[in-house]
């Protein structure tokens, strides 16, 4: 189990990982605690309190090392962002306010440059 166990925060494998997983578990890539509500098989984000197990006790920070007896590490605690939804969003909004879209702003522009750019596009060029 242990040789496919990944970190819920950035999907790297966990190496070396003893279990019953300590409380001071950290991911070697990340340096994400490990022993985490987001890593349990109990974490259900659509439940009351985010967790199916009812004598767990309450969390609030779901993705800090906590004490909870009950944890239990589940495979496959990692969720890679949606970048296409995430994408067509940003698409939305910028075509909503009017700005130019993500790809195509100019990322190596100098500040003096895009300090340009807004008073143009604010006062017009020909001032």
């Amino acid at each position: 189990m242990s040789d496919k166990m990944c970190c819920w925060k950035c999907g790297a494998i966990l190496i070396d990982l003893i279990l019953p997983m300590s409380r001071r578990e950290e991911c070697a890539s990340c340096g994400a605690d490990q022993h985490v509500c987001r890593l349990c098989c109990n974490f259900d984000p659509q439940v009351s309190d985010q967790c199916q197990e009812d004598r767990a006790p309450t969390v609030t920070d779901k993705e800090s090392a906590n004490f909870c007896d009950y944890f239990e590490p589940q495979s496959g605690a990692f969720k890679a962002k949606d970048t296409e939804s995430e994408r067509a969003a940003r698409v939305q909004l910028a075509e909503l306010f009017g700005d130019q879209l993500p790809e195509q702003k100019e990322e190596n522009q100098s500040s003096q440059a895009r300090a340009q750019a807004e008073w143009e596009k604010l006062f017009g060029s020909d001032n």
